[in-house]
């Protein structure tokens, strides 16, 4: 019998729950995989208890200079901080510290670490680690993206800034191996979620001290997280397996998790449907054609705090113009495009911050108008598009769901400018890598960009574009935008501190419009709710969900 034409004779009969275009994605794909399986050169190797597909290659797995949501997704559960988060709802509870103390001024929080607590390599882990830890977080020869969320810290943001060099101005001292004071320059209420990011999380100074910025590659790699790394096999997969030094080692589900990359909807599919993967976390790794089949008991979407959005290089011409800048946002119609392009329930941004982001209330910003937006155009000097320049819009561009829907979002952005404003608008597909490099060089007109929450606060998004904040990328420096940010988190009193925040977003995205949102994120993740156990997608709005927490069901 040929394995061949049984296995695709008998592949739509067993698979196909969803319309004809699912049936011939899964009809194909299941070609090429067998296929590949079938070349020389393919080993087997001891299955992992849970085989997930992450997206694309990590960059790296250091928590201070990852920005990724692939390697955020993997850093904790290999290094850990004070917190750690709640698998139900992703809220702060203790981690490496069993408990905290906070002054009624809310500006000083007192932790105890948990007693013998260990890396995965047999030493301690101490207060010692703690201080060292956020030190290079915030130290400027790191250049981590997310240094910023320490400038709540005491003498964090003139250490930033290299007005000093001495750490002990640093506002986190060890009293004793077991108890760490952090000094805050004023109340921050959403300080325990930070301590529960990965840049926030407790590496071991050893072995950065001995090998610098090539720690990472240590065998064994000392970890303070639930899990230890056994393998990173670049385009393969990286293999975490349960510390057993972990201090909770007993609620660890699964002994042994693979984490797969791919940026490739064939590839995507055809392993989750045929049993090599039990999760996918995103539906960009899925042909986005067939996202309206793409529905529960084995896909699943939910409320997420994320936005699609484009960013502007406000540092060159014409965009160095807000008038232009608001133009452009007046002359693109969101509707448009969640209704034509992303069709997954997405809903069109009327703000930067989504809505749920904790009790904030986002400020509504001027919608689709063409009339004003060839106002705007005509007032800077390029009525109906004359006088401008070819521009360009840089783009990701992947293997297969992600980067196709990026690709097709980007020409109906370009189709749009061209009717509503007669502005050319060249596409500039780059691979993932090259895409994050000259963002951060700002060697780009336009560009696609998205930001998920990292905690559920209205600051873990406005707070990105501030001037120093290495996550801005827009080349956007507005005093007052962080003047009002300052003036918030010095607020006492919630309401004022919300009103305060409105403002500041209403500078970003009406005012001043170095991005412009599209759309809002429906989270999705691909699993069987008959097999697997600890991913709660209702109350999780943030989608992050501890590996530690996961499991086949028994």
């Amino acid at each position: 019998m040929n394995p061949f034409a049984d296995a695709l004779g008998n592949f739509p009969r067993a698979f196909c729950f969803g319309g004809p275009m699912f049936c011939r994605w899964l009809y194909l794909t299941a070609m090429f995989a067998l296929i590949s399986m079938s070349a020389p050169g393919c080993t087997r190797r001891t299955p992992a208890d849970l085989t997930i597909i992450n997206g694309p290659e990590p960059e790296t797995l250091d928590p201070h200079v990852l920005s990724g949501i692939a390697e955020q997704r993997i850093a904790p559960a290999l290094f850990e901080g004070l917190m750690r988060r709640n698998p139900t709802n992703a809220l702060p509870m203790p981690g490496l510290a069993e408990r905290h103390e906070l002054t009624p001024d809310g500006r000083r929080y007192t932790f105890h670490l948990r007693p013998n607590i260990k890396w995965s390599t047999g030493e301690p882990i101490t207060a010692e680690d703690v201080v060292f830890s956020w030190s290079r977080l915030i130290a400027p020869t790191t250049a981590a993206r997310y240094a910023t969320l320490l400038t709540c810290v005491t003498g964090a943001d003139k250490l930033l800034r290299g007005e000093h060099t001495d750490f002990g101005h640093l506002g986190v001292r060890a009293i004793n191996s077991r108890t760490v004071e952090v000094s805050l320059t004023q109340p921050t209420p959403y300080f325990l979620d930070l301590c529960a990011l990965p840049a926030l999380a407790i590496l071991p100074r050893q072995t950065i001290e001995r090998l610098g910025d090539q720690w990472i590659r240590a065998k064994p790699l000392p970890c303070s997280g639930p899990y230890s790394l056994e393998d990173w096999r670049l385009n393969d997969r990286i293999r975490l397996r349960r510390n057993s030094r972990y201090w909770d080692a007993p609620a660890v589900r699964s002994s042994v998790i693979d984490l797969l990359p791919s940026e490739s909807s064939s590839a995507t599919l055809n392993l989750y449907e045929t049993g090599g993967a039990d999760i996918v976390w995103d539906r960009n790794l899925f042909p986005p054609e067939l996202a309206p089949e793409l529905r529960p008991p084995r896909y699943h979407t939910f409320s997420y705090l994320g936005t699609y959005f484009v960013r502007i290089n406000t540092t060159r011409a014409p965009f160095n113009d807000a008038r232009v800048r608001r133009a452009f946002a007046l002359g693109i119609d969101r509707e448009r495009i969640v209704q034509r392009i992303t069709r997954g329930g997405e809903t069109a941004a009327t703000s930067f911050t989504p809505p749920g982001c904790g009790t904030y209330t986002p400020p509504r910003s001027a919608m689709f108008n063409l009339a004003e937006a060839r106002q705007l155009l005509a007032e800077a000097g390029f009525e109906g598009g004359r006088n401008l320049r070819p521009l360009e819009y840089l783009v990701n561009s992947g293997g297969g769901g992600g980067g196709r829907l990026h690709e097709q979002i980007a020409i109906e952005l370009q189709a749009q400018l061209r009717e509503h404003l007669g502005v050319s608008l060249e596409i500039r597909p780059v691979e993932t890598k090259i895409y994050y490099s000259e963002q951060s060089r700002l060697n780009y007109d336009l560009c696609r960009s998205s930001w998920l929450g990292d905690f559920n606060d209205p600051v873990t998004f406005l707070d990105i574009f501030r001037a120093s904040n290495g996550n801005n990328r827009t080349g956007w420096n507005e005093p007052e935008y962080d003047r009002l940010l300052d003036d918030a988190n010095r607020q006492a009193d919630i309401g004022r501190r919300l009103g305060t925040l409105q403002q500041a977003e209403q500078l970003l995205v009406g005012t001043a419009a170095p991005i412009i949102p599209l759309y809002f994120y429906t989270g999705f993740c691909a699993f069987d709710q008959s097999r697997i156990e600890g991913i709660y997608t209702a109350q999780n709005l943030m989608d992050l969900h501890p590996l530690w927490a996961i499991s086949k069901k028994p």
